[in-house]
């Protein structure tokens, strides 16, 4: 068990620095953005802590909608990469909310991003190979091409438009174009 519990607003700070050096700049809000949103009620931040030393290990931000949860971050403190963190935290997840679970990824075109896609591959995640690219969090930034990926299975089209709808309109606040 790895103690996974929802965030304390104490811990923003941590959690965004965590956030800031995990993600290209492209692919977050602002800090003004990132804190609006902590109360949010479709929006939860997850934390693993480290009880010995008071930061944090891991974090998982997930916003929970009527058929279908969607993982907007998820990034392991430096620190603790390569002890297993993330995919316990992932199987934790998914017990948590039992939903389809949706997730974006790079487009492998790098060495890390196909050991990104194999780690979710490996962890009951699949490719779905629809057009996708995330909406810029706000206008000095710029679109990212991406994969979704989804838990348990591949999704039908519809499916895939009907999440992509939801997603960028509620986490994104964008019309889909």
């Amino acid at each position: 068990m790895s103690n996974l519990r929802v965030a304390k607003t104490e811990e923003f700070d941590e959690i965004f620095s965590i956030l800031e050096n995990s993600f290209p700049p492209d692919e977050y809000r602002t800090y003004e953005g990132q804190k609006a949103l902590w109360n949010h009620p479709k929006y939860t931040v997850y934390v693993i802590p480290d009880d010995e030393s008071d930061c944090i290990k891991a974090f998982i931000t997930v916003w929970k909608f009527e058929n279908f949860a969607f993982i907007e971050h998820f990034a392991v403190n430096p620190l603790y990469r390569n002890q297993g963190l993330g995919s316990l935290i992932l199987h934790e997840i998914m017990n948590l909310l039992p939903c389809q679970i949706c997730l974006e990824v790079e487009l492998p075109e790098t060495d890390f991003a196909k050991r990104r896609i194999g780690f979710y591959e490996r962890n009951g995640f699949f490719i779905n190979h629809y057009s996708y690219a995330q909406p810029p969090y706000t206008k000095e930034k710029q679109p990212v091409p991406l994969l979704m990926m989804t838990s348990g299975s591949q999704i039908s089209k519809e499916q895939f438009d009907g999440i992509k709808e939801t997603i960028f309109k509620e986490v994104y606040q964008t019309a889909n174009k």
